[in-house]
């Protein structure tokens, strides 16, 4: 299996996830999304796998600067607007064997590892 967390090393989401990881001894490659911006093309494979509104990071200042009008946008506006700036992209994404398999990190300890792929 394949892990890859996108994220960026400064959220506490993503350190959390990633002390959650290192703890069960999980392999997995970090990828800084502030430094290395995923692909449209990435991003369009998220949406289609997860949706665009699960991907929203709605506590951040990027999302809040956009106007009213990004509460009635398509897939293919939230794609654009991701593209172009991927802190608008929930933290932490997860995908494992390049499919997204889940964002953010909430949920019992369970509930993660079975979105994973994990066997406890």
């Amino acid at each position: 299996m394949q892990l890859q967390v996108y994220g960026i090393p400064t959220c506490g989401t993503c350190k959390k996830a990633v002390s959650w990881l290192d703890a069960r001894q999980v392999n997995y490659e970090f990828i800084n999304t502030k430094e290395n911006p995923p692909e449209e093309k990435r991003i369009a494979e998220w949406i289609q796998a997860l949706g665009s509104q699960p991907m929203r990071n709605t506590s951040g200042k990027s999302y809040r600067s956009l106007g009213e009008e990004k509460k009635v946008w398509s897939d293919e506006q939230w794609l654009e607007a991701f593209s172009q700036d991927a802190m608008l992209i929930r933290r932490p994404l997860f995908v494992r064997d390049g499919q997204a398999v889940l964002v953010g990190f909430r949920g019992s300890d369970a509930a993660i590892a079975a979105a994973l792929g994990l066997s406890h």
